[in-house]
């Protein structure tokens, strides 16, 4: 299981996911803060989240039949955490993840996990993509090439801009 907020999905998940594809038959990959959208931190829907992680995998040529994208809302309780998100997803056997705090909670729940080395993680981020669309810097080159199609056909810069005054 692979989670994350995808907002949006760049060149790091890219990576993060091939590493695991290369380790695991099945791949369930969660959409973090499902309900989350139209804010700052959170501008894309979980519907255009889905479609950037669909491109990205058809792009890799992984078929349909080795991985689940399932949309967990947060619950902002990271005491329940765990098992909120096991409420919604099937059966799993590995976490992979490149946070302290998601290792901890999972591990202290006695899961298997699986650290994910972040290339690049200052400029491989959300955060610093988002950040670049505001101050108009380049952040095109950080996201996959299907990723930025969709975000230009979406307006996404734009909403980007727009949610941050």
């Amino acid at each position: 299981m692979f989670i994350g907020r995808f907002q949006p999905l760049h060149n790091g998940h890219v990576h993060a996911l091939k590493d695991i594809f290369a380790q695991e038959e099945q791949v369930i990959i969660v959409i973090g803060s499902a309900q989350a959208c139209n804010t700052p931190d959170n501008p894309f829907t979980t519907g255009e989240r889905v479609m950037m992680l669909e491109s990205v995998l058809e792009g890799l040529e992984v078929p349909c039949s080795r991985f689940q994208i399932i949309p967990v809302p947060d619950i902002h309780n990271y005491r329940k955490w765990v098992n909120h998100v096991k409420q919604y997803v099937p059966p799993f056997g590995v976490v992979y993840t490149g946070s302290e705090t998601t290792r901890q909670l999972f591990s202290e729940q006695n899961h298997q996990v699986k650290r994910i080395v972040l290339r690049k993680k200052k400029v491989l981020s959300g955060t610093e993509i988002r950040r670049r669309m505001i101050q108009g810097e380049n952040w095109e080159s950080l996201v996959p090439r299907t990723v930025f199609k969709l975000i230009q056909q979406l307006d996404g810069v734009q909403r980007v801009r727009s949610l941050s005054f």
